[in-house]
């Protein structure tokens, strides 16, 4: 990586100073940075950390910019990924070519495959983004202090949002997209298996932005080797917020080893819970739907529950369904029992997301089991209840504490385009800042306008 020279006083400065800098002496020198506000790079600045610098300068321009502004640059980025998809899909098919040699699974090749249709479909969702209300300078709360005080509470961009994922090209437009409506730069570090196609559309949307009159830097792609990340997790101070999506393995690394904050998207391990009083036709639509619509999405159903007062007579429909569908049940005793080819559950696939055409099953004595299965092995992303019992659907959703619980629907539905968000940075299955379906508002924090005339505190 190039290095940038850094001024003296930021070389010889003692630690504790130099966390506590911003950085106007570095200024000076026109190429030297750092990251202030808890990060030092002994000597030298990486080119990581010069990314950030500019994303950090383009964040200014941003976050300055008025709706018409960001929504006219999201439309010139949707007309520009029209206008390019040869060039897209070319690229593209290099990955797609690569993972295939490889032998990667079909399952995360469909992940990675862009046509036309695809990428109309990214074009479609930035243009969707365009028509929803901005989140910036929206007042959460608002009122007059018994001194006069006018109090608001408003929301601001982050600022610097990095975004590490995997595999799925069409993030990359998502997550540009979504961050420049919310004024947020954005630091793209795809991963290294969809590297050609991420910056073919990284080069298209940064090119589309400056015709809006925004700095290209708002976009950025980060380079693919693992020192880089390293870097990007470590930039505090440079980068507001890190949001991982992809696997557990990613999403655990970036968790455990970053020391700027974490907005952790989850993996989806989902449940579908078959209760005693379901309509079993109903059921066995929703759990196919569920599983085969699209089983390489986090939002697909992985595991299901069936209650024992029906479990003969819906593992009879269910399983037969799920083999024409090519699914592969991974089965506790009763559900082996049932079926034919069924092979037999381990701890372990009850516990597993595997965005695929596999599924494990058990049967459980009733509804206060289910909950305990879904407390033990569930990620807390997606759990759903099929009942025409208010009582059954109600304790349901008290009792499962995950992102979404779902009463007599898909799994599927949890994303933020069916919720009418648009687009979507990730499903965070955290607790703090945001939980669900990332748009909009979640890329946003708050701050609080004070306006006075002359009052001081005694």
């Amino acid at each position: 990586m190039r290095s940038v020279e850094v001024c003296e006083w930021w070389r010889s400065a003692p630690p504790a100073r130099r966390r506590g800098a911003c950085g106007a002496c570095c200024r000076k020198v026109e190429t030297a940075t750092h990251g202030c506000g808890g990060s030092s790079y002994d000597g030298t600045v990486s080119e990581i950390i010069e990314l950030c610098r500019h994303a950090r300068e383009a964040s200014y321009a941003l976050a300055a910019a008025s709706r018409a502004t960001k929504d006219a640059a999201l439309h010139a980025m949707a007309a520009a990924l029209r206008a390019n998809t040869d060039e897209i899909v070319a690229a593209n098919a290099k990955d797609v070519a690569v993972a295939r040699d490889a032998g990667t699974p079909e399952s995360t090749v469909d992940r990675l495959a862009l046509d036309p249709s695809r990428v109309d479909a990214m074009a479609a969702g930035l243009e969707q983004l365009a028509g929803l209300v901005d989140p910036v300078g929206e007042v959460v709360r608002g009122y007059t202090l018994p001194n006069g005080l006018e109090l608001r509470q408003v929301r601001v961009p982050f600022g610097v949002v990095g975004i590490i994922y995997e595999a799925r090209p069409n993030v990359t437009a998502d997550a540009a997209g979504i961050c420049l409506k919310s004024g947020n730069a954005v630091l793209l570090r795809g991963s290294s298996s969809a590297a050609e196609s991420n910056a073919a559309i990284i080069a298209v949307l940064r090119s589309a932005v400056t015709e809006a009159g925004l700095p290209a830097d708002v976009i950025q792609g980060v380079p693919g080797d693992r020192a880089a990340v390293k870097e990007l997790m470590q930039a505090r101070g440079l980068v507001d917020v890190l949001i991982p999506r992809g696997g557990a393995g990613l999403i655990q690394t970036v968790v455990s080893e970053s020391t700027v904050p974490v907005i952790e998207t989850g993996v989806g391990n989902c449940h579908v819970y078959v209760d005693a009083e379901a309509d079993l036709e109903l059921a066995l639509t929703i759990l196919l739907n569920s599983k085969t619509q699209r089983p390489s999405v986090c939002n697909a159903a992985e595991s299901l529950l069936v209650h024992a007062d029906v479990a003969e007579a819906f593992l009879a429909k269910a399983l037969p369904a799920l083999a024409e569908a090519g699914v592969t049940v991974h089965g506790d005793p009763t559900v082996v029992a049932a079926g034919k080819d069924i092979v037999a559950a381990t701890d372990e696939d009850y516990g597993t997301e595997y965005s695929s055409l596999d599924l494990s099953a058990a049967v459980v004595p009733s509804l206060e089991a289910a909950v305990e299965h879904i407390r033990k092995y569930s990620s807390a992303h997606t759990d759903a209840i099929i009942t025409r019992s208010q009582a059954a659907a109600r304790r349901f959703v008290q009792a499962v504490d995950s992102a979404a619980v779902v009463v007599n629907a898909s799994t599927r539905f949890t994303d933020g385009g069916e919720y009418g968000f648009g687009a979507e940075i990730g499903i965070s299955t955290q607790k703090l800042h945001a939980r669900g379906p990332m748009g909009l508002p979640e890329m946003t924090s708050t701050k609080y306008v004070v306006i006075g005339e002359g009052q001081i505190r005694t």
